[in-house]
């Protein structure tokens, strides 16, 4: 089957692209997140997709509609596999990012972050967010999917609630997965990778558990028997 594990590069160009060489592209495909790409550029996706990756672009764009879709079809040009937006950025810029991949041959995914790992009901209270939290990531994910995108990004402790919410057809990729539950680091809301999967993830992203590896191949393959 196709991996459903994302690899979190939150590294330097040159530690990233040593890890990169050391992984399976037909067992875990890459994210490449603010830190490499603002240091980087364009070229590591390059690279990244040259050594047979498909490439997770995780910029969070979040701005007014006009410059979201131009965004958006940047990532195009660059030819990633998946790209995110914020959804409280509202219907409009949801519409505009839709929108703009509509005129293009090859698309990537789009999906929309619905509220970070690292928030929790204390945090989303203090900047204004009085509702429940998990109330808060269905409703932006409802948005989401009735505004066109893929999918979303969630916690593994909304899976079950979003799955029974709008079923089986939507895309659900999963950050705050740790192969140790204990180990929560500035996550707040996490899960093993076994734990979001039967619950109904679609991807899972690793970070730390993988990066911090004597062995990285070794745990990914590990990781990847586990939940296949």
């Amino acid at each position: 089957m196709p991996s459903p594990i994302i690899i979190a590069l939150d590294l330097d160009f040159k530690d990233s692209l040593n890890l990169a060489r050391k992984l399976d592209p037909n067992k875990c495909k890459l994210k490449v997140g603010s830190q490499l790409f603002t240091s980087s550029g364009p070229k590591v996706i390059t690279i990244l997709k040259d050594l047979g990756f498909e490439i997770f672009l995780d910029l969070k764009f979040h701005d007014i509609p006009n410059t979201v879709s131009s965004s958006v079809l940047s990532s195009v040009e660059l030819g990633v596999w998946m790209v995110n937006v914020h959804a409280s950025g509202g219907e409009e810029m949801l519409e505009a990012a839709v929108s703009v991949l509509k005129k293009v041959e090859k698309r990537p995914l789009l999906i929309g972050v619905t509220l970070l790992t690292s928030l929790d009901q204390i945090s989303i209270e203090k900047i204004g967010i009085k509702i429940n939290l998990k109330d808060q990531v269905i409703r932006l994910t409802k948005m989401c999917k009735e505004k066109g995108l893929d999918g979303v990004v969630c916690s593994p402790q909304e899976i079950s609630d979003i799955r029974k919410e709008i079923g089986k057809d939507f895309l659900l990729v999963t950050p705050g997965i740790r192969t140790n539950s204990n180990l929560v680091h500035d996550q707040k809301r996490t899960a093993t990778p076994k734990e979001a999967i039967e619950n109904g993830a679609n991807y899972i992203i690793l970070g730390r558990d993988v990066l911090q590896s004597i062995n990285p191949s070794k745990e990914v393959e590990k990781i990847y028997k586990e939940i296949s």
